[in-house]
């Protein structure tokens, strides 16, 4: 019998959206394409539509690699040189024989079910004692002892998962998947069962996106150092022998394996008959020593007051505007945030919309939702082309989060005030923050679009003035809660002054 066959470069996967008015070719899917029709095409596509916003984000990092290798764009002795290679490849598009060359290198690198499976490690099926199972794959579903919320999937009967959408898991896994306990794992004399994060776990990615998949590609790119070379900046696919799980994890030699490296998971999958879908998986440990950090370059880096690094965690209840300041560096002082690498290499190639793709977790274990955003219009570049622009529309992003911890503290004040109780948490502050923000965000991308910066503080002070009348006017039932709503009422205007000290 034939061995089942889901090959990545041929079998049509990728979900994607054709630039309005672009006729595919008959020997191409409407809707789907694989990874050298993706590169190909990737002028006439004008956007991805895969799997959820983490898998989509460790994808693109992927296709980065890909793009890199396939135009020469993965070496840079000259940054000038470097640039204007990439402008003329967004012009001319991408060398199909090129593409094709370097797929032909890797002969079943990229099936998921080959000897040497894509992203995936063939020794589990014999170092993994116990098989994880296809709900354990498939983020979202129960598995185990766990509660059933959003499916019914039972360990018992567990439905097969179709190999793309297997795929995109693999993805998250490998990128965002928990640390602490998984499943025993025995090389090399060592057998444990604990594992540490995925390099991106609970981090935000801020990637550039255009009009085509290919300006979205190429504007991802970041050069290489100079000292970097193709033979030894290398993808895991591209390397002949599969790494010792043992040995200490080598520090990312250059942008591909910095976009491909970091992983400390690893899974192997489990197909049906056909290949069409997977069954069955192994989830481990795929390194006993956490890898060197890779400097990913589309998060942003703050400091905190310890004086330690860390990406900007993602928050699905904190809308994209919100996260200008370390995108545009709005701020006049900002030397504690510092805004993803890649921006600073787009310049040449336009002005760009900017995606956000990530995943609300804790640092170990807990999965809270996906997060995913965009841009209504290009911003990028505005700090550099017009600062004064930026500085307003600095201005403008710090009277909305002025105000809406101010409106934040206000309800929490007028509750706690009423109750007699201490300032704290309460629900008047979810129902504050379900009206503000929204209304905020429509404000400043109104305000954005229509080159409206003057006068930022005056316009969110409204909002959340009107924010406070509605979530507190139904309580006024008595002169204590009248006095409590009124005086924290003051807070929307920063307080209380306090009366000097006396000399």
């Amino acid at each position: 019998m034939s061995r089942p066959s889901f090959d990545l470069r041929t079998r049509p996967w990728a979900a994607i959206r054709w630039v309005h008015g672009t006729t595919p070719p008959t020997n191409v899917r409407a809707d789907r394409v694989g990874l050298e029709d993706l590169l190909v095409r990737a002028h006439e596509i004008e956007a991805l539509l895969f799997g959820p916003p983490p898998a989509l984000s460790g994808l693109l990092r992927l296709l980065y690699a890909l793009i890199a290798r396939v135009t020469g764009l993965d070496e840079a002795s000259d940054d000038d040189e470097w640039h204007d290679r990439r402008a003329e490849i967004l012009e001319k598009g991408i060398d199909a024989n090129r593409v094709r060359e370097y797929f032909d290198r890797f002969p079943g690198m990229f099936d998921l079910f080959s000897e040497r499976p894509f992203l995936q490690d063939p020794r589990l099926a014999e170092e993994c004692p116990k098989r994880a199972g296809v709900n354990k794959l498939v983020i979202g579903r129960p598995a185990g002892n766990n509660p059933v919320w959003f499916g019914h999937h039972w360990d018992d009967s567990p439905v097969p998962v179709d190999s793309a959408e297997a795929f995109s898991h693999i993805l998250m896994w490998l990128y965002y998947g928990p640390s602490g306990r998984c499943a025993t794992r025995s090389h090399g004399g060592e057998s444990k069962a604990d594992v540490s994060a995925g390099p991106l776990r609970s981090s935000l990615s801020y990637h550039p996106e255009g009009r085509t998949l290919l300006e979205t590609l190429l504007a991802g790119l970041v050069p290489p150092e100079a000292h970097v070379s193709r033979e030894n900046d290398l993808c895991p696919w591209e390397v002949d022998e599969l790494h010792d799980p043992l040995s200490p994890a080598p520090a990312p030699t250059g942008p591909c394996s910095r976009w491909t490296g970091g992983w400390q998971h690893a899974l192997l999958l489990f197909p049906d008959a056909t290949g069409d879908h997977v069954v069955d998986a192994c989830i481990t440990w795929g390194r006993r020593q956490k890898t060197p950090n890779t400097a990913d370059p589309y998060v942003i880096h703050q400091t905190s007051k310890q004086g330690n690094v860390y990406a900007r965690p993602a928050d699905g209840g904190r809308a994209l505007w919100r996260d200008l300041d370390g995108l545009l560096v709005l701020d006049r002082v900002a030397t504690e945030v510092k805004r993803p690498k890649v921006f600073d290499y787009t310049d040449d190639l336009g002005i760009f919309h900017i995606r956000a793709l990530g995943f609300e977790q804790d640092g170990k274990t807990k999965d809270v939702q996906f997060v995913a955003s965009r841009t209504p219009i290009p911003i990028h570049q505005i700090s550099e082309d017009d600062p004064n622009t930026a500085r307003a529309l600095g201005d403008l992003r710090a009277a909305g989060e002025m105000y809406g911890q101010r409106l934040e503290f206000a309800v929490k004040a007028a509750w706690a005030w009423a109750l007699d109780k201490k300032v704290g948490p309460c629900a008047w502050q979810e129902q504050a923050a379900a009206i503000y923000w929204p209304r905020a965000e429509d404000l400043f991308w109104k305000r954005l679009a229509e080159d409206d910066l003057a006068a930022p503080w005056s316009a969110f002070f409204r909002i959340a003035e009107d924010t406070f009348n509605t979530v507190t006017s139904g309580y006024v039932t008595g002169p204590r809660a009248a006095r409590a709503i009124e005086r924290a009422r003051l807070e929307l205007h920063g307080g209380r002054r306090k009366k000097p000290a006396t000399p």
